[in-house]
């Protein structure tokens, strides 16, 4: 006897690597997340990022 043919498809995951919707949206609230760090530490110290850094 033969089984029947599945009538669905699996739902796998998107992989979690590479250019995808999910590695876009990290990257934003990473960048977000180092600007507000980033004014936080400006306006704390009183100096920009540069001089903060030593780089100016």
């Amino acid at each position: 006897m033969t089984q029947p043919q599945p009538t669905t498809k699996p739902n796998l995951d998107e992989p979690k690597f590479g250019f995808n919707q999910y590695s876009e949206r990290l990257n934003g609230r990473a960048a977000m997340i180092g600007f507000v760090l980033t004014l936080a530490i400006e306006y704390l110290t009183g100096e920009g990022l540069l001089s903060w850094l030593g780089l100016n």
